[in-house]
């Protein structure tokens, strides 16, 4: 069962950084990591770790799955959202968005408009 969490797990930080900062440098706008999708199946990889992310920008938020291999000094980070699934596991198309992520957005648009419209449709935002 996929497992989204807040907190991403400190053994984490060095590699969630490397590809938070590596894939900022490919978007018109700073995203920020607010979970993981089953941070403990990252621990227990070897050297070469697949995180699956949740980045959230602006007023949108993606979930992105990365490569991450090497050390402090050069890590090399690549894509791993269009490689074909393993195993015959089908590819999750939408995750819930951990609590919390939205509330900035809602309270600047609460404060921008008289009421905001929220749907909501079979999991999916």
């Amino acid at each position: 069962m996929t497992t989204v969490s807040e907190t991403i797990p400190e053994a984490l930080q060095p590699e969630v950084g490397a590809a938070l900062a590596w894939f900022n440098q490919q978007q018109d706008l700073a995203f920020e990591v607010t979970g993981i999708v089953d941070g403990d199946a990252a621990l227990s990889a070897g050297d070469s770790r697949e995180l699956r992310l949740v980045l959230c920008g602006g007023d949108r938020c993606e979930q992105r799955s990365f490569r991450v291999t090497g050390s402090n000094d050069a890590w090399v980070i690549e894509f791993t959202d269009n490689m074909p699934a393993q195993q015959g596991e089908k590819p999750q198309a939408e995750l819930d968005p951990p609590p919390g992520v939205r509330n900035n957005w809602l309270e600047k648009a609460l404060s921008q408009h008289a009421f905001v419209v929220l749907l909501f449709y079979r999991g999916f935002w």
